[in-house]
């Protein structure tokens, strides 16, 4: 027994080398967010509502499950990554009532907003308003139903809780989309920023006074850089771009004003709550590396191009989406940064999930941030 002893150790550390156990683990995972996080709650709604969604059809999914997955992409989201990592499953839809919800749920719906439908219409903003509200205090109360199930006492619920990792964004995108499908101008739009912040502020500071102890709050993606934005609000004034990366400036202005605020809040929110882990998980910057230095990162050369599409200088156009019949898709997602023309491919969620786990994007980084 003594000799095999050093060759055991040995083979233990040689395992931890090649991947290693996470040292901060977490028994499960509540997510809130929109169409980047949503694992099929927009499926339930649609199904409930006789809606067509496109992620119902290859080639959705094709990368990593082989058939439709409910997800936006060719496989895997952020979310996925991080249940991986932590030996977690992934996150079922919470809409979907399937099973038990004690190693996490997900709330995040495609198209989720800050504000809810309430706040759109007064302002007359409603050509690209939902008529569900799957707003984020929406998400938030669907939450608040659930916990019973997961915990009796107030003690027992803060247990729980510190053990869980909270992940609340991406959403604030969908409200400046939806804003400027209303035609508002970019000061108006920006004059809004600081309100949506206080929503998302407002669930997050709700969770922590339940008993979250560690929350990861996204920041804004660079909106000027996707297809979707770059088709629709193409300009013939080349002064508009940025040359170096060929995205709309005004958009990526506007993620980065909102990232700023998103922040300054964070810093506020650590000194009020300084026995929490909050952690501001960029993606703003590694997105922008990605278009800016794509070979290094495996994409292609052309990093504005999405890869489910047909039509169109980035090969997006409204009439031609992922999912349906007649629309095609690249021989090899994993070499492409954007999927659908608004979502990310799995390679690229990959890439953020990692930067995010372990640095230099998620300050502190996530696998350092668990509170024992």
């Amino acid at each position: 027994m003594k000799r095999t002893t050093p060759i055991i150790f040995s083979l233990l550390s040689f395992l931890w080398q090649i991947h290693p156990i996470p040292s901060h683990a977490f028994d499960s995972i509540f997510s809130f967010g929109d169409s980047y996080t949503d694992t099929g709650n927009i499926n339930v709604l649609a199904k409930k509502f006789s809606r067509t969604v496109y992620n119902e059809k290859l080639p959705y999914g094709l990368t990593s499950f082989h058939r439709p997955s409910h997800r936006y992409s060719d496989g895997r989201l952020i979310v996925d990554f991080l249940a991986e990592e932590f030996g977690l499953p992934y996150l079922k839809p919470y809409l979907g009532k399937n099973g038990s919800f004690q190693q996490g749920a997900n709330f995040a719906v495609d198209g989720t907003t800050a504000f809810n439908p309430t706040f759109f219409k007064k302002n007359n903003i409603t050509s690209h308003v939902s008529p569900l509200d799957t707003s984020l205090s929406t998400q938030l109360q669907w939450f608040k139903e659930l916990k019973p199930s997961l915990c009796k006492t107030t003690k027992e619920c803060r247990d729980y809780f510190r053990r869980s990792l909270f992940i609340v964004g991406l959403i604030e995108g969908s409200d400046y989309i939806t804003m400027f499908a209303g035609h508002l101008h970019m000061e108006q739009i920006m004059s809004y920023a600081a309100t949506i912040i206080q929503i998302t502020m407002g669930t997050i500071k709700e969770l922590l006074d339940q008993g979250a102890r560690t929350v990861v709050i996204p920041g804004n993606i660079p909106m000027g850089c996707l297809p979707v934005i770059l088709t629709i609000y193409k300009s013939d004034d080349n002064s508009s771009y940025d040359h170096a990366t060929g995205c709309i400036e005004r958009f990526n202005i506007l993620s980065r004003y909102h990232n700023s605020l998103l922040l300054k809040a964070v810093k506020e929110l650590r000194v009020k709550y300084p026995n929490a882990k909050i952690v501001y998980a960029d993606i703003y910057k590694p997105v922008l590396n990605f278009v800016r230095s794509p070979q290094l990162y495996g994409f292609t050369s052309k990093p504005l191009v999405v890869c489910c599409g047909k039509v169109g200088e980035y090969n997006w156009n409204p009439f031609n989406l992922c999912g349906l019949p007649h629309v095609t898709v690249c021989q090899n997602p994993s070499t492409y940064l954007n999927w659908d023309g608004a979502r990310l491919t799995e390679a690229s969620y990959r890439h953020i999930a990692n930067s995010w786990l372990k640095g230099p994007y998620a300050d502190p980084p996530i696998v350092d941030a668990h509170t024992n």
